[in-house]
């Protein structure tokens, strides 16, 4: 069995519509509540991101699998990347975070696949999300997700990050909003 760990955000179009559209194609055990936050990564001349944390498992896909998924999940949503804006604003972004299989944490240091992701423990947009469905959440190499969420800057994002509303419901399909 393969489990995944995806944060996904927008704040391009609909942004609620982009997050519902990769929930379906994701078949989620669990997904957050929405998440609002400023942009990160020093590129604040955009909108707001709607941030999500989404579980899944299937025992046919390994990390490179749940990667594929995320980037044609992206390019569904029209995602464009600009190379001048590596933080730049997106229709979608689907970051793998962890993916764990039967043996425990998948760890992988590719040029295109970096698991754990290198940067989770840094983002409350991340965290938040993840630690609301799962309180025992750990990044390995890192720590549990409740301790990295002590860290003080860390708190300081988590403290400008606006909860929302559910966009999924517990039978697995999109909330009326």
């Amino acid at each position: 069995m393969s489990r995944v760990v995806f944060s996904m955000g927008s704040n391009l179009g609909d942004r609620e519509a982009n997050l519902k559209a990769a929930i379906e194609a994701v078949a989620p055990e669990r997904v957050s509540e929405v998440y609002e936050s400023l942009p990160w990564g020093g590129d604040d001349e955009q909108p707001a991101y709607y941030n999500i944390a989404v579980i899944a498992a299937d025992p046919d896909r390994d990390a490179e699998a749940w990667l594929a998924l995320g980037q044609r999940l992206e390019a569904d949503a029209g995602r464009v990347r600009d190379p001048e804006r590596p933080y730049g604003p997106r229709t979608l972004d689907v970051d793998l975070i962890a993916v764990l299989d039967d043996d425990g944490p998948v760890h992988s240091d590719r040029p295109h696949l970096t698991l754990p992701h290198p940067l989770a423990h840094q983002r409350a947009f991340v965290l938040v999300p993840w630690f609301a469905i799962d309180r025992d959440a750990e990044i390995p190499g890192k720590g549990r997700v409740r301790d990295l969420l002590r860290d003080e800057s860390v708190a300081a994002d988590a403290r400008a990050l606006r909860r929302l509303h559910p966009i999924w419901s517990e039978h697995g399909e999109a909330s009326e909003l």
